[in-house]
Parts: C-alpha cells; sequence; structure tokens
C-alpha cells in the first residue's frame, strides 16, 4: 500500500484539483434509476414500498409504520449498557441545543427611524422527515442527532424514514434512541423511495415539507430530484476529515484520528495537514500496520481511500495548512497545535472544529453536545452544522405610526413611479389617514 503524500507547494494543478474535488457522490450515474423510483412511489404509494422493501431490503412487510409493540420490545431487549450510553450522549446533545434555543429571540422589533419599526418572528418549520440510514448497521446517534433538535424547535409533525432490517424490523438501539428524542411516528422505508414517501405522501405516510439526514447516492439524488416538492435540505455525502497538525502533536493519535472518518467507506476522505515533516513521514510509515489491524470492510475501504482521496498533504507552513483547509471546507477538522486559539479565528470553513488531543472526532460524532450531522463535499463554505435553526424559519414583521407613513410615503411614491408600479403608488397617495 502507498499512501498519497502531497507536497502541496509543488503540486500540480490536476493533483490539487482532484484532492479538493475528494471522491464525490456520483449522483448523475444514478439518476436515471431513481426516477423511475419516484414516480412508482407517487402512483402506487405503500404498495410501492412494500415492494421496495422486498427488492432492496430482502424482507416482506405487513406493515410500513412501527407499532408501539415494537418500540416496547425494543426497550426490553436492548442492553441496559448501550441504554446507559445512549442516555449520555443524548443528554449532552439535549443539553446543548436547549441552549441554542434558549438563545432563539422568538420575536423582536427595532425602530429603524421615528414611526417606523422593523423586526423578526421566529416559528417551527411546518414538517419534517428525518432520514436514518439502516438496514445491516444502525446509527442510533443519527437519531438522536435529528430528532432533538426537531422537537427542541417544537415542529410538529416530525417523521422518521429508515430502511427495514431483513427481518422487517427496524433495529432496537434506532427505536430506543427515537423514544427518547420524543419521536414516535417511524416509518420502514429507505433509500430514493423513503424521500419520495416524504415529499408526495402514501396512504400511510404523510408528506412533510423538509427532509434532513445523511444517505445514499440514491438518497441524494432524490433529494435532487424532488428539491422543487420538497426542501432537501443539506447536502450530506460521503463522510470527511482533515488532522491540522504542527510539531507538538502526538504521532500515534495521529494516525487513530485520521482514520476516524475514513472509515466510513470506500469514497471518504481523511486529510493529515501538517507542515512538519517529521510527522508525515512517521505518519505514511506506520499508518498501514495501524489499518491491517481493523476487521473488513473498513480495512478495505481505508487502504482504497487513502490511496484515492485521504492521506498526507505536506504544507510549507501553518499558514500554507490554514489556507489548504479553508480551500478544502472539510466536514469535520481536528486542530492539533500548539496554540490553537491563535489559529481558531483564521479557520472560516468547517462544519465542526474539534481542538486538542483529548478531543477525537469520535467524541463529537457521538456525546460532546454539537451535531455530527455536517455539510460535505465542500459546502461548508457556504452552509452551517445541523442546530435547531436547521427547524426553525423567520419571518419579517414591520409596522409604522402615522409619523413613519408620512416620513416615509413621498420618497417610496418616487420610487414606486421609477419602477413602474401606480398600484403601489395610490396605496401611497390615495390612502384615507385617519
Amino acid at each position: 500500500m502507498t499512501i498519497q503524500f502531497i507536497h502541496w507547494n509543488t503540486a500540480d494543478p490536476k493533483t490539487k484539483a482532484r484532492i479538493l474535488k475528494r471522491s464525490g457522490a456520483d449522483i448523475d450515474r444514478v439518476m436515471d434509476q431513481v426516477k423511475p423510483i419516484l414516480a412508482d412511489v407517487q402512483n402506487r404509494g405503500d404498495q410501492a414500498l412494500i415492494d421496495y422493501a422486498r427488492q432492496f431490503d430482502g424482507c416482506s412487510l405487513n406493515a410500513l409504520k412501527v407499532t408501539p409493540a415494537e418500540f416496547d420490545d425494543a426497550r426490553a431487549r436492548l442492553s441496559p449498557d448501550l441504554k446507559k450510553a445512549i442516555d449520555h450522549a443524548a443528554r449532552n446533545v439535549r443539553a446543548f441545543h436547549a441552549e441554542q434555543m434558549a438563545r432563539v429571540e422568538r420575536e423582536w422589533w427595532y425602530e429603524v427611524e421615528p414611526g417606523v419599526f422593523a423586526g423578526e418572528k421566529v416559528t417551527p418549520i411546518a414538517s419534517v422527515g428525518l432520514y436514518v440510514p439502516g438496514g445491516k448497521n444502525q446509527f442510533p446517534s443519527a437519531v438522536y442527532m435529528l430528532g432533538i433538535p426537531a422537537i427542541l424547535a417544537g415542529v410538529d409533525p416530525v417523521i422518521m424514514l429508515t430502511p427495514p432490517r431483513a427481518d422487517g424490523r427496524v433495529g432496537e438501539a434506532l427505536l430506543y434512541a427515537a423514544e427518547i428524542s420524543g419521536i414516535r411516528n417511524i416509518y420502514k422505508v429507505g433509500g430514493a423511495q423513503a424521500v419520495a414517501a416524504a415529499a408526495y405522501g402514501t396512504q400511510t405516510i404523510p408528506a412533510v415539507k423538509k427532509i434532513l439526514g445523511p444517505g445514499s447516492p440514491y438518497v441524494s439524488a432524490a433529494k435532487q430530484l424532488l428539491s422543487g416538492i420538497i426542501d432537501p435540505g443539506m447536502p450530506a455525502g460521503p463522510s470527511e476529515s482533515i488532522t491540522l497538525c504542527d510539531e507538538t502533536a502526538d504521532p500515534h493519535n495521529t494516525i487513530l484520528d485520521l482514520l476516524t472518518e475514513a472509515e466510513h467507506g470506500s469514497d471518504s476522505a481523511g486529510l493529515l495537514v501538517t507542515h512538519d515533516p517529521k510527522l508525515a513521514t512517521y505518519v505514511r510509515d506506520n499508518i498501514q500496520t495501524y489499518i491491517q489491524a481493523l476487521p473488513q470492510p473498513q480495512s478495505g475501504w481505508l487502504m482504497h481511500n487513502m490511496q484515492h482521496y485521504g492521506g498526507i498533504i505536506l504544507t510549507s507552513n501553518i499558514q500554507e495548512s490554514i489556507d489548504f483547509s479553508n480551500a478544502y471546507a472539510p466536514e469535520h477538522l481536528l486542530l492539533k497545535v500548539k496554540d490553537p486559539e491563535s489559529i481558531l479565528p483564521h479557520l472560516r470553513h468547517t462544519g465542526e472544529i474539534l481542538i486538542g488531543e483529548h478531543t477525537p472526532f469520535t467524541l463529537g460524532n457521538y456525546a460532546t453536545g454539537v451535531n455530527h450531522v455536517l455539510p460535505t463535499g465542500g459546502w461548508a463554505q457556504t452552509q452551517s452544522c445541523t442546530s435547531v435553526w436547521d427547524f426553525l424559519k423567520r419571518t419579517s414583521l414591520s409596522r409604522c405610526t402615522r409619523e413613519g407613513f408620512e416620513a416615509l410615503s413621498q420618497n417610496v411614491g418616487l420610487l414606486t413611479d421609477d419602477e413602474g408600479f401606480p398600484a403601489h403608488g395610490n396605496a401611497l397617495r390615495q390612502r384615507k389617514r385617519d
């Protein structure tokens, strides 16, 4: 195995463009496969979803909605230790997002000039579907990361969509995490068909206005195709991370950190960015031993993506490392430098920043309280981490007194004339003012 080792200041433009592009979920190649699925769900509703569960998930469903008995059974079957772990992580996530809500000003006004008031009010979005990958693997962390802020924001209804296992059930940990997050409406459907069900609605599943959560290229393609019908939320593609280090970073820990996000799949990316050649060389010479000690399929995925999408970026100095990180705009960024407070203000584009040897990606992914649903593929340059604001919306408010009306109406009337809107002007000049 040869891990990518790139001297950034001497790399050719083609190499730089390839690294910055990363793998990307190749949505275009699955578009033609997704379109008939969307149309089928729109036309046949529940029966289409049941047929796709048999085709894609290998299970026979009698009903799409999780029953109260299934919640009870999941709670009883889940080990006490795992319940305790989920409770602990969810408690921190709830505490952090509750603090976000406490900082939301539900309604405010500002007097922009005498008698002219402008403001905003904040209300929950109308409805939301939370997409949680499932099937063979279950991700209870994705449930509480999405469910807790949605419930705290006051969205109603909140539904959850997740693929069933081969036995036709939803994983116990998923159901337990949903229950403690406040989600009771869960439907056994995944893939592109889940996005279609959320957008169009079926006999069982209500249509919602927004869908959030990570998924496969098929899920991403469905979101893109249905974006005129449902708000597709933040782009969430293959996982990616930068571990940005100087000479003070621990080499052993740095290899562990580099492999964390990269183990999600063969299209994920884990990058060490450093100006310290000693650290870079150590990681290059020792990382294969760490990868080979992992089980399959993670070991195989890491071997692949460390040669194509991840690896080591050796820079000339800390400023070049910062510049690279801002250009890449990673989903996750771990900062391991001597003086992080001096670097932090200059890191402008990233989904999250974790600081120091004691804050590995793993803790942020599960239990520090921050949300792990983050923009990928460079979208951190314009998109934010998931928060209560993904489930809230702002409405503008205006109010004028008679004094304010008189102060504005003459100049606004001139603007309406210039733009060719006579009815606008009449609403000012012909208005009864008593």
